[in-house]
């Protein structure tokens, strides 16, 4: 049992052949002053007893990105400026978020019941295969459909 453990801690401890490829460290990037973000990972090679600690940091000198970010900023400033009803605007944004906090707890609660979500499954496989039997199937049929489409792009549009 001595012999086996005292051979199994002599491989361990002992460099590796020449016949197994080892990874060649490579060069640690160019440190800059100018960088915006640092960050510091520590590598372990496997089979060797040292570790290598590459400093990563990513700098920019194109300023496009902060330019159209304010771009965007100074935009929306200008159409908040133009509109002359904010009380009304601030009302129906939290108005919107008011409907969508309350739908999703809505269907939180659907989901709740262990046979409703089921049941609409299926109304929806239904609603589904009618919709392909009643629009998609037929070559008349889809040229109404498409009709109906292009008819609700002009009403939305306002061409018609």
């Amino acid at each position: 049992m001595a012999a086996a453990s005292s051979s199994m801690t002599q491989t361990i401890i002992t460099p590796r052949s020449s016949s197994t490829t080892s990874l060649p460290n490579p060069p640690l990037p160019p440190r800059s002053p100018t960088s915006l973000f640092t960050a510091s990972s520590k590598l372990q090679f496997t089979g060797s007893k040292r570790s290598v600690k590459y400093c990563i940091k990513a700098s920019s000198d194109d300023t496009s990105e902060t330019s159209e970010i304010g771009e965007v900023f100074s935009g929306l400033k200008e159409k908040w400026d133009a509109i002359e009803n904010k009380p009304t605007v601030v009302i129906y944004g939290g108005g919107a978020v008011l409907g969508i906090w309350l739908s999703s707890t809505i269907v939180e609660a659907i989901n709740g019941v262990p046979v409703i979500p089921k049941f609409l499954e299926l109304v929806g496989l239904g609603y589904t295969g009618w919709f392909i039997y009643r629009y998609l199937l037929f070559k008349s049929t889809r040229k109404e459909l498409t009709d109906d489409i292009e008819a609700l792009k002009k009403k939305i549009i306002g061409t018609e």
